[in-house]
């Protein structure tokens, strides 16, 4: 038996540490035991004892975390440069790290609208949050959203546990629903559909709502513990007389992606206040950095240590993890190591070829990151959209991701405001977590390397979604669909709980070759797709497409009747 499955079920065993979630967490590098039935067998009779321990120990003291901790990293960095070839204690350090990082309460870390932001609500049903095209929402459901993310995934938001308070009593009709990206109850992305007096919308008035949560137990993350710390945000809603007619144009003309169509965004020294999602970001939990001085220096002194150990690739690949939790612990918005954390990983896809993709989604996950992390570098990927061919006016703002050769996205919580984005010309496989960007309209996934339909789960989830354009990827050339294996989203086991057999057939076109495009597409109103250059496009697939999207006005460029 490795002599770290030993210490493992020890310090999870002992009254020092109650992070029994974590248990299964290494499993995997424990495979190499005699066989799996007894690796399953021990796990079961430690579950049973763990179960009893827990019990004899809840009313006895605890040792302070930070004080295990540095006893286990000192016991276990001493087994790893005497033994490099001991995986037990790779692991093993790995989740001692995730240990000090990881808030074991839930927080809210992200939302939409963001702290006073001021918003304009039109009758016409558009958004103008004030003279910012950042800030311009186009308000076609009838409802403002109100999206909460969490570091955790937790549940139990609701009408009880979240109160939306204002000039006029909306909590009431504040409905909170998870986005879910698997079969869980949990979920990081929780949105309520705020829905005001009509009345309202024909006068002029004022009103500042308030988001408050924390204040009564409910919210309880994945790994069962409670949301304890109250927190709020407001923001302001200015609602003005309806107007008769439409923005002009929108939404009937073809948005084209072509360069010269974008134009680097500067805001003039007036207009620069008003870009407040970027200046709020993010909700900063003072109660969460306070107490952080122990973590940074444990993770200081590791860093210092395995610096001498670069000579082999897991002592590079344990510095970049190290490099990376130390700047998730700083409050600031700069990623301080992120070039030394990306010039590593650059180095590991050269010397350990056979896991070069892992290295590589590790790395983009750091650029994608680098990229959004501070308010300069943010706007340096924004630009204003204007069709030069058309004849109507736009004030359109899009965050221009691509070319970057990104295979992983992540930190969607910086996110939330984008309604247009631009990730075409990267690596991505998959785009899981786009769910979180809930106010998306348009959307350019061109020329990546998306395998099918099950890689685009996320997009259910996207009901603001207009524009999208999927060109020339990888759709429909693979015989096997592998990306169900690599994804966590199980598509292929919700289809048969939400599968109707009246649907089989549409218009003499059968939906059982096209099923998984059929999951996918069915709940979107999308006006434009672009779906050319991937084998999955031919004249019975585009026959499909107009049938399941009723609401489609441009299918590969050409205007439908």
């Amino acid at each position: 038996m490795p002599k770290f499955f030993t210490r493992y079920i020890y310090i999870t065993l002992h009254p020092s540490s109650c992070w029994f979630d974590c248990v299964f967490y290494n499993l995997m590098s424990f495979f190499y035991m005699e066989d799996f039935v007894s690796v399953l067998s021990l796990m079961r009779n430690f579950c049973s004892v763990l179960v009893s321990n827990l019990m004899k120990k809840k009313v006895q003291a605890f040792s302070q975390k930070d004080e295990v901790l540095i006893r286990e990293y000192e016991l276990v960095r001493d087994a790893v440069f005497t033994d490099e070839d001991d995986q037990s204690g790779w692991f093993y350090h790995l989740w001692l790290l995730d240990q000090t990082v990881k808030a074991e309460s839930p927080l809210l870390t992200s939302s939409w609208p963001a702290h006073g932001s001021d918003i304009t609500l039109s009758g016409d049903r558009y958004l103008d949050l004030g003279s910012s095209p950042f800030n311009t929402y186009h308000f076609d459901s009838g409802s403002l959203p109100l999206i909460l993310y969490f570091n955790q995934a937790v549940e139990g938001v609701n009408l009880s546990t979240v109160t939306v308070s204002s000039g006029f009593n909306v909590n009431k009709d504040v409905i909170w629903k998870p986005i879910l990206s698997n079969n869980s109850k949990t979920a990081h992305v929780w949105v309520g559909q705020l829905k005001f007096p009509k009345v309202e919308l024909d006068s002029l008035g004022a009103y500042t709502l308030e988001v408050t949560l924390g204040h009564s137990q409910g919210i309880i993350s994945s790994g069962g513990f409670h949301y304890s710390h109250p927190s709020h945000f407001s923001f302001t809603v200015h609602v003005q007389p309806a107007k008769k007619e439409p923005v002009d144009g929108f939404g009937s003309e073809i948005i084209s992606w072509r360069d010269e169509n974008f134009h680097i965004y500067e805001p003039d020294s007036l207009e620069s206040d008003l870009v407040l999602p970027l200046d709020h970001l993010s909700i900063k939990n003072e109660h969460e950095l306070s107490d952080s001085s122990w973590q940074e220096k444990i993770i200081d002194e590791e860093i210092s240590n395995f610096r001498e150990l670069l000579d082999c690739k897991i002592g590079k690949l344990t510095l970049a993890r190290l490099l990376t939790a130390r700047d998730a612990l700083v409050s600031s918005d700069k990623s301080v190591h992120s070039e030394e954390v990306l010039r590593l990983y650059s180095e590991l896809m050269k010397l350990d070829p056979p896991h070069s993709q892992f290295y590589k989604d590790e790395h983009s996950l750091i650029l994608f990151e680098k990229v959004i992390s501070g308010r300069e570098s943010l706007l340096s990927y924004c630009f204003c959209y204007r069709n030069l061919t058309s004849s109507s006016s736009s004030n359109r703002i899009c965050l221009r991701l691509n070319g970057l050769s990104l295979s992983r996205l992540g930190s969607f919580e910086k996110l939330l405001w984008v309604q247009m984005l631009d990730l075409s010309h990267n690596e991505l496989r998959s785009i899981e977590g786009l769910e979180a960007m809930q106010l998306l309209s348009h959307l350019n996934l061109s020329k990546n390397k998306l395998g099918s339909f099950t890689s685009l789960e996320s997009l259910r989830h996207l009901k603001s979604l207009k524009v999208l354009d999927l060109s020339f990827n990888e759709i429909g050339a693979h015989s096997v669909d592998t990306t169900r294996y690599l994804c966590s989203s199980p598509l292929c086991h919700s289809i048969g709980s939400e599968w109707d057999g009246s649907e089989l057939v549409t218009d003499g076109v059968s939906l059982v070759s096209y099923w998984e495009a059929f999951f996918i597409l069915k709940g979107l109103k999308l006006t434009q797709l672009d779906i050319t250059g991937n084998a999955i496009a031919d004249e019975k697939f585009t026959a499909f497409l107009a049938e399941v999207l009723p609401a489609l006005k441009w299918l590969d460029g050409v205007q439908l009747n």
